[in-house]
């Protein structure tokens, strides 16, 4: 019996893709931080149920009354020792301008969803890669306001007992707060601590004038969380202490980000391979060509790899009945 020897076919490890080498080494976690192309189903999907959520647990945070007016009363007293207790004086200066505090509270109902949704969804289309990072920020900072407003209960400057504050909403009959005329049953009034008025706008607005190529856009976004903080005092909805608290909750979700990916947000790459079996298919077609090479007959070979040797023998069917 002869010998059989079995080769291994070379070149079959080098035509494997490299998508599937690199996915092999990669374990759950790391392919988790990896930035990814976002899926808009995915997206709007968890905005609304993370917004559900977080109106639900903000909402049904006990309204504790006595101690949220007494904290407003010790931070209005910490201003004052600061000197920088002057809401009183813009709100009732900004309430005598009939046209101007009559769209600070419009300001104040609308633009902090519609610019935060409006900055989601340009970094979904312009800037994927870094998108999921940056939506990242936004949602531990949302997070951990939530644990401010149990463990803080803050009653604004309009609720204050003794105090001279304005409530615009009232006194000009605009639908600008969720917790002031018939909407106040909607809404906890006393989780004035942090501010995310102050948290979003300054989450947009860093995400603007880091990213944005356009000049003016870049001051568009850095003018928009100081005319939020103007528009939070005037209205008497917030203490300029407040504004602190939601920075600190911005700094914690850029630190969470930042531990997540290892980089800033805004230092990813801008954009990402497209996800799904389209990217791997021309590499995952390689292999096949080249094993269609191998089983294709070479000259002078039969389909199994053994030479031919019928050709060059005569041919029998022409020279069988002439012998020399």
């Amino acid at each position: 019996m002869s010998e059989t020897t079995v080769t291994k076919p070379e070149g079959l490890e080098a035509a494997l893709p490299e998508t599937v080498a690199a996915d092999s080494g990669q374990g759950p976690l790391r392919r988790l931080r990896t930035p990814r192309r976002p899926r808009l189903w995915f997206e709007i999907l968890l905005i609304a149920v993370s917004y559900w959520t977080y109106s639900l647990v903000r909402n049904a945070v006990p309204e504790q009354k006595n101690e949220a007016l007494r904290n407003a009363d010790w931070i209005w007293r910490v201003e004052h020792h600061l000197g920088i207790a002057v809401e009183e004086s813009v709100n009732h200066a900004v309430n005598s301008v009939h046209w101007l505090i009559i769209g600070m509270n419009y300001y104040y109902a609308t633009l902090h969803f519609i610019v935060t949704l409006g900055v989601l969804v340009w970094l979904y289309r312009r800037h994927p890669g870094r998108y999921a990072a940056t939506r990242l920020v936004l949602f531990a900072t949302t997070a951990v306001a939530l644990v401010g407003y149990y463990l803080y209960p803050l009653a604004p400057p309009r609720l204050m007992n003794g105090g001279d504050f304005i409530d615009t909403v009232m006194v000009h009959q605009t639908w600008g707060s969720m917790a002031s005329g018939d909407l106040k049953h909607m809404s906890n009034q006393y989780a004035a601590m942090p501010s995310m008025h102050i948290g979003w706008s300054l989450w947009c607005g860093l995400t603007i004038a880091a990213l944005a190529t356009v000049p003016w856009a870049r001051v568009l976004g850095l003018l928009y969380p100081a005319l939020t903080l103007v528009v939070i005092v005037a209205t008497a909805n917030h203490f300029w202490l407040d504004a602190v608290g939601g920075m600190l909750c911005l700094a914690f979700g850029f630190a969470v980000a930042r531990l997540w990916y290892g980089r800033q947000p805004y230092a990813l790459p801008r954009t990402v391979p497209a996800r799904g079996p389209r990217a791997s298919r021309p590499a995952a077609r390689r292999p096949e060509a080249g094993r269609a090479e191998a089983r294709r007959p070479e000259a002078g070979t039969s389909g199994r790899g053994v030479p031919d040797r019928s050709r060059g023998l005569p041919d029998k069917s022409r020279g069988s009945s002439a012998r020399p």
